[in-house]
C-alpha cells in the first residue's frame, strides 16, 4: 500500500468489486434440473453449488484446494477483566494448533483442508478501546494487507476463523459502532463469562462508544478504532478472495463483525461469502441477519479456531461433487 491515506486502496477495491458469474450459476441450476431426481429435492445443497459456481466462475464447480485460515490477535481491553482466560491463552492456542493438537487440526484432516494459523503480533496487544484506538490507520491498513496474503499459494475455497482472548468484547463493540445500541445489546458469554463479567463487558463497550463518538460513521475507521488485528486481517482476506474470485466461508462472532464492517462500506461486499455457523453469542444471529447471512450449520459450536467453517467446508465440497457427478434423467 503506497497511497498517502492508507485506507484509500481498500476504499477503491470496495468500489470496484468483481460481480458474480451468473452464467456459471445458471449452468449449475440447469444441471440439477436435468438430474435424475425430484425438482429442488436437494434444498440448500443446490443453492450452495450454484453460489460456488457464481463466485468461482466454474460450472460445475470444484473444490480441490480448500484452505482454513485462522487469525490470532490480542487486545488491550482484556485488562478490564472481560474474559475468564488470561491473555497468554491466545498464544497457547496458536501453539496447540502448530503442534496438531487443536480441534481445528482434526476437522481439517477429516475434510482434507489446508490450515494456516497467523500470529498477529500477540506480544503487542492492541490499544485499550475504552481510552485509545485499537490501531492507527497505517497499522490497520497494513494488517488488512497482511490478511490479503492468506490466499498466497492458491486456494479455491477460503475458510476464515479467529483466535483471541477478549475478542467477543471487541466484536460486540464493532457491532455497536456499526449498528447502534448499547453494550448490553451485543455482549454475551464469550468463552465463559458469568453475569458479572458480562456486565463489565457491556460497560467496556459503552465506554468505547463514548470515547470514539463522532469517529465511527466510517466503517473502516470503526474497524481500526474498536476492532483488532484479527478483525482487520479477516477483512483483508475477504476482499482479496473477492478480487481473485474465491468463495469464502465465515465462522464465528468475530469474523462476522469483521465482515459487517465491509458490508457497511459496500452492501455487496459479502456476496461471495456464506456463514458457516452461529456461535453461542446471543447477538450473533441478529448481526448475521442484519448483513444478510444465513448459517449453513446449527451445531451449537462456540469453540473458535474456525471449527464451524472447517466443518461447513465438507458440506460445500459435497455440494460441488453432487452438481458435477449426478447422472442426468432419461426423459421419455
Amino acid at each position: 500500500m503506497t497511497s498517502a491515506l492508507p485506507f484509500d486502496d481498500f476504499r477503491n477495491l470496495l468500489d470496484t468489486l468483481p460481480a458474480a458469474d451468473f452464467k456459471a450459476e445458471a449452468r449449475v441450476r440447469t444441471l440439477f434440473a436435468k438430474a435424475d431426481k425430484p425438482a429442488n429435492s436437494l434444498g440448500r445443497i443446490e443453492d450452495i453449488a450454484a453460489w460456488l459456481a457464481a463466485w468461482s466462475g466454474r460450472a460445475p464447480p470444484a473444490v480441490t484446494r480448500p484452505l482454513m485460515a485462522v487469525f490470532a490477535g490480542n487486545h488491550g481491553v482484556v485488562r478490564h477483566g472481560v474474559s475468564p482466560r488470561p491473555v497468554a491463552a491466545t498464544a497457547e492456542a496458536v501453539e496447540l494448533c502448530a503442534a496438531g493438537g487443536a480441534a481445528i487440526n482434526q476437522i481439517c484432516i477429516a475434510n482434507d483442508l489446508g490450515l494456516k494459523v497467523f500470529d498477529l503480533a500477540l506480544h503487542i496487544p492492541t490499544g485499550d478501546i475504552t481510552d485509545d484506538a485499537a490501531l492507527d490507520e497505517r497499522g490497520c491498513a497494513a494488517t488488512m494487507a497482511f490478511g490479503m496474503e492468506a490466499i498466497a499459494g492458491g486456494t479455491d475455497l477460503l475458510c476464515l476463523g479467529d483466535l483471541g482472548v477478549g475478542n467477543s468484547t471487541i466484536a460486540a463493540a464493532l457491532f455497536a459502532a456499526l449498528f447502534g445500541g448499547r453494550g448490553a445489546d451485543w455482549v454475551g458469554p464469550g468463552s465463559g463469562a458469568d453475569a458479572a463479567m458480562q456486565a463489565r463487558k457491556a460497560e467496556v463497550v459503552d465506554a468505547a462508544m463514548a470515547f470514539h463518538r463522532g469517529h465511527l460513521e466510517d466503517p473502516l475507521e470503526a474497524l481500526r478504532r474498536v476492532g483488532g488485528r484479527e478483525f482487520a486481517a479477516i477483512a483483508g482476506a475477504i476482499i482479496a478472495a473477492r478480487m481473485q474470485k474465491i468463495p469464502v466461508l465465515l465462522d464465528g462472532f468475530a469474523a462476522t463483525a469483521a465482515a459487517a464492517a465491509l458490508h457497511a462500506a459496500n452492501p455487496a461486499a459479502l456476496d461471495h461469502c456464506l456463514l458457516a455457523s452461529l456461535s453461542s453469542e446471543p447477538a450473533h444471529a441478529r448481526a448475521a441477519e442484519r448483513i444478510g447471512l444465513r448459517p449453513l450449520l446449527d451445531l451449537g459450536i462456540s469453540h473458535g479456531e474456525g471449527a464451524g467453517a472447517a466443518l461447513a467446508a465438507g458440506l460445500v465440497k459435497a455440494a460441488a461433487l453432487t452438481s458435477s457427478g449426478m447422472a442426468a434423467a432419461v426423459r421419455g
